[in-house]
């Protein structure tokens, strides 16, 4: 609980993983992947209760192994790659109402830390509607370009070339899908984390991994091998 709102934790892991096949159980840095997220929602004094949703027996078993709740089975149309990424959020609210603050901690987010869950929830508890995690755009959109149908590079943001020097790039942020934290009412009214008004709580390169492929499997086990991941 925190300031009088109780929070509810949902981790979303669904069984049809394409891109890495059994992506939610798979060892990363002596651990399933799905363990490293449980793990950190369990250390926040503030959530009053964390729920794994998903559709998968094997990775439910999983959840109950590392402390997690597993209160329902996610329906299968709720599982599917066609199926809405707030969808398995709300099912779970619908399951599980009472609550005033929902977070939405992602397994392919491992190397987030109980500090970044915190200072997201305290920002919503102090008024914003929402907040999410990001982190900043290296290189700025000065760099980004496209390729047209005859192979030809296009500036995909400012519609001119530029060549300048990344100190006077303008700084970009991008959503790193670590923590979504929301007001369950604003939620539901706006059917997403992202709406305006939401606030951002930014996090460090090396914190902000999401695991899409399997080199970021390998990358994300050697930083949590480390043992500066401990101390942080």
């Amino acid at each position: 609980m925190i300031a009088g709102k109780r929070v509810l934790a949902i981790i979303p892991a669904r069984g049809g993983s394409k891109g890495i096949p059994k992506k939610n159980v798979r060892l990363v840095g002596g651990k399933p992947l799905l363990a490293w997220t449980v793990d950190v929602a369990l250390q926040v004094a503030q959530i009053d209760r964390v729920i794994l949703s998903t559709d998968d027996p094997e990775i439910a078993a999983v959840g109950l192994s590392c402390g997690c709740d597993v209160p329902f089975m996610r329906p299968a149309e709720l599982a599917g790659d066609n199926a809405p990424g707030i969808a398995p959020v709300l099912h779970a609210l619908d399951m599980l109402p009472g609550y005033d603050l929902v977070v939405l901690l992602q397994p392919t987010s491992p190397l987030r830390v109980k500090e970044d869950i915190v200072a997201c929830l305290e920002i919503v508890a102090a008024g914003a509607p929402a907040c999410v995690t990001v982190q900043l755009l290296r290189h700025g959109l000065h760099l980004l370009y496209e390729l047209d149908r005859s192979g030809n590079l296009v500036p995909s943001c400012s519609g001119e070339f530029s060549i300048a020097r990344r100190q006077e790039a303008k700084q970009v942020h991008m959503l790193n899908g670590a923590v979504y934290v929301a007001d369950i009412t604003e939620l539901r009214q706006h059917q997403s984390f992202l709406f305006p008004g939401v606030k951002a709580y930014e996090m460090p390169q090396d914190r902000s991994i999401d695991i899409d492929e399997p080199l970021d499997l390998e990358l994300a086990g050697y930083l949590l091998s480390k043992s500066w991941k401990s101390s942080l």
